[in-house]
């Protein structure tokens, strides 16, 4: 028998699954067909893949061996057909970026913009989410690239530095302290109502480690999962916050407070899979993001 893409498929979604009739419902087939399908498969190989005796289906020692190369096999198919309709002129196009998310709130904008303007073509699927699991992304070819910090990363994963990020207490224009001459002491924090993001932001546990670092504990009257929602609270009330500086460059109701020491900087990186096809839609993203930090006045990474 020829083996054939759809064998790998139906195989993947059952060990996926455990159960071939969840994985009959995705794949939009009959639950016969497709044992008898895995079972061709199995015939052709000379080998079990699946062990079926349990209450879920579950790959014996050979289907793990055979699921492992099977899934690398299709990601690089893939690959191969962006690569075969890949179009170099820029006039279409397909980009799929990931960022951590309080990237969305000052850089993902402009990063639009410039694209749509340079190349209208090229169509953009952004994804926001935490930055492991952006490299995992990365590395099962479900993102061409990805912004977030610098490392450690995962084997397999290639960072380009592009700036370094500044934390800043934030205040409303209309805060007391908003005229304050020079930097706010780092004990001083202590006295404030802060409201900040959520412990499931990689901002947040560096806030955290300062606070911690200084002896400073703080009263935290809101927690939000939004930057958003945190820049429209700190507009009206008198609560303060922590945010990337450069957030404050397009809020004009937003006021950056100096602290003394100040927090400890960040490194951005760009961030793709090592051995990846970069497409010319990829490339063009590269380059342009390079361009907008400089443009933009961003601290270059040391």
């Amino acid at each position: 028998m020829a083996l054939e893409l759809r064998h790998l498929r139906y195989l993947l979604a059952v060990a996926d699954h455990g159960s071939f009739t969840r994985a009959a419902e995705e794949l939009h087939i009959s639950q016969p067909t497709l044992s008898q399908q895995i079972k061709q498969l199995e015939r052709a190989l000379g080998t079990q893949l699946l062990d079926r005796t349990g209450r879920t289906v579950r790959l014996t020692d050979a289907g793990e061996a055979y699921t492992h190369h099977a899934r690398s096999a299709l990601r690089d198919l893939a690959a191969a057909e962006r690569a075969v309709h890949d179009v170099q002129n820029l006039s279409r196009g397909h980009l799929r970026l990931a960022v951590t998310p309080t990237f969305t709130a000052y850089l993902v904008g402009p990063l639009t913009a410039e694209l749509h303007t340079r190349h209208p073509g090229i169509t953009l699927i952004v994804r926001e989410t935490s930055q492991d699991r952006i490299e995992a992304g990365l590395l099962a070819d479900e993102f061409d690239l990805g912004i977030a910090f610098h490392g450690p990363h995962l084997p397999g994963i290639t960072a380009t530095a592009l700036f370094t990020e500044t934390l800043t207490l934030v205040t409303g224009t209309h805060h007391p302290t908003a005229d304050r001459p020079g930097p706010l002491p780092a004990p001083e924090l202590a006295d404030r109502q802060l409201a900040l993001l959520s412990g499931d932001f990689a901002t947040r546990s560096h806030i955290d480690a300062y606070l911690r670092h200084h002896r400073v504990s703080p009263r935290i009257t809101v927690e939000a999962n939004s930057i958003q929602a945190l820049t429209e609270v700190v507009q009206r009330t008198p609560l303060a916050t922590v945010l990337p500086d450069a957030i404050t460059h397009d809020h004009p109701r937003l006021t950056p407070i100096p602290l003394d020491p100040a927090f400890p900087t960040r490194t951005v990186t760009l961030l793709h899979r090592t051995d990846a096809y970069q497409s010319a839609a990829a490339r063009a993203f590269t380059h342009l993001t390079h361009d907008l930090v400089r443009t933009r006045g961003y601290t270059p990474a040391s």
